[in-house]
């Protein structure tokens, strides 16, 4: 049924909107962009759910913690984080949901075209991250790069291996569970 499909998609991206709100704020609080797990989470659930479910699931995220509840990192939340000087960052959530996703559902098969999307997502999330960081900071791009880029690297890296290798699985098993419709 047609009804039952829609609500089996609704509960779907709240369940990942929640996986995200749980592992977004864990990490560590260095200064002035927190080390966090939201990346990850988000490159994640958009690699298992596609493109519009992982989209809308960031877009629940952010506004859940644009409004006060403490899901950003550390545990904090509110509209000036999420206009503050990270804001950029948060809001890069977006492409790199729509990214991951969209290689995901496309080129599921092709590792090379999977972290193809995940990189591209995460480029344009630094680019994003670092003006809005130098210009909320009054810092240089030099600057800016330094402490909002060049620390995540590794970190980065590492997430889009782990969430290669996990993706996969977690996709084939909702999928057979009947979770995933597409």
């Amino acid at each position: 049924m047609k009804h039952d499909h829609t609500v089996l998609e609704l509960v779907t991206t709240g369940v990942l909107a929640a996986v995200i709100c749980v592992l977004a704020p864990l990490g560590l609080p260095i200064d002035p962009v927190p080390i966090s797990l939201a990346t990850f989470a988000v490159m994640l659930t958009s690699y298992v759910a596609g493109w519009k479910k992982g989209s809308v699931a960031v877009l629940i995220y952010l506004i859940l913690g644009a409004v006060g509840v403490p899901v950003l990192s550390g545990y904090t939340g509110g509209l000036s984080k999420v206009i503050g000087p990270t804001g950029g960052y948060l809001i890069g959530y977006i492409p790199l949901a729509f990214c991951t996703g969209w290689f995901a559902e496309k080129h599921r098969s092709n590792v090379i075209l999977t972290v193809a999307g995940m990189l591209i997502g995460t480029i344009i999330l630094y680019a994003l991250g670092t003006v809005w960081l130098a210009f909320q900071m009054k810092m240089d791009l030099k600057a800016a790069l330094g402490a909002g880029v060049l620390p995540f690297l590794p970190g980065d890296a590492a997430k889009i291996v782990i969430t290669q290798v996990l993706g996969p699985i977690l996709y084939t098993a909702l999928k057979k569970g009947g979770v995933l419709t597409k």
